[in-house]
This record gives structure tokens, sequence and C-alpha cells, in this order.
């Protein structure tokens, strides 16, 4: 069975974003089997310059690193990613079942992931900013989404 990882930054704060991702996770169970894993942020006081910006991001991606197994495949949530349709999407996943049994969903913080961070791809959801809280809620709507499309279940609109 295909285990989807989601590999995330920061809690959760707001009880609606987290019911909403734990209704998708339940449906998506039956598919595959699914974890959200969150890193802790990184802090600073104040605002910080690009320099601290740069030294906060790559230590976000270290904790997150530290979640990924070898041979998982590894998505990166990067507005410099490619934009897929939900169909696209489906597909993408269809074919990493072939090769790798763990996927991993990687959104970074609030300043983003590294520009080398290591994925197997990136993928965008658009030009636009999410909280990132809005955001995994959307992934998960998306990834349930894909699952039912590549297993030829109609969706509830």
């Amino acid at each position: 069975m295909l285990k989807i990882k989601i590999i995330a930054v920061g809690k959760i704060k707001e009880k609606y974003f987290q019911a909403g991702i734990d209704e998708y996770q339940k449906r998506m169970q039956i598919f595959a089997k699914t974890e959200l894993i969150t890193v802790s942020e990184e802090k600073f006081n104040g605002t910080p310059g690009e320099q601290q910006i740069k030294k906060i991001v790559e230590q976000e991606a270290l904790r997150i690193n530290e979640q990924i197994k070898p041979g998982e495949y590894v998505i990166a949530n990067m507005i410099q990613g490619k934009q897929l349709s939900s169909i696209e999407f489906a597909k993408e996943i269809s074919k990493i079942e072939l090769t790798s049994s763990t996927i991993d969903f990687i959104i970074g913080g609030s300043y983003g992931l590294p520009d080398n961070f290591q994925r197997d791809l990136a993928i965008s959801f658009g030009k636009m900013t999410f909280p990132h809280q809005l955001f995994r809620l959307v992934l998960c709507e998306q990834i349930y989404r894909a699952l039912m499309i590549n297993n030829h279940r109609q969706y509830h609109k």
C-alpha cells in the first residue's frame, strides 16, 4: 500500500484547519497510509535580514531532511515548481507509485525552502501565497482527489 507523508514546518494553530486536514487524512486511508509530520520553525527575534532568512531556511530544511528516508520520492511545494492540473497531479502520483512505495510532500516554513533543496519533483499551486496552515488543507484535498481519480472513484462535489 502506498504511504504518503506530509512533512511541514510549524504547527497548525486553528482547529478548523486541523479538522479539515483530519477529515481528508481519514478519507485517504482507504488508498494510502498517511502520516503528517510537523517540524519546528526556526525562531528569530525581530525582523530577519537576508542572511538570517537564509539561515532560517537552511535550519528548517535540515529538520525536514531528518524525516526523509532513503528511497522515498520527495515532492517539494515551491513557488517556482511545476504547475499541474488535478488530473496531471493524479497521473504523477500514479507514475511515482511504480517506483516508490512512499511519497513525501514537503511544505517549507514562512520563508520557503532553499533553492537547492533535494527533491525528485517541485510543484507549485500557483504564484499566489497561501497561509501555511491553509496550504496543508489544500494539499490534503488535492492528494485525496488524485487518489480518487487514480482509483476510478467519483469525487463528491
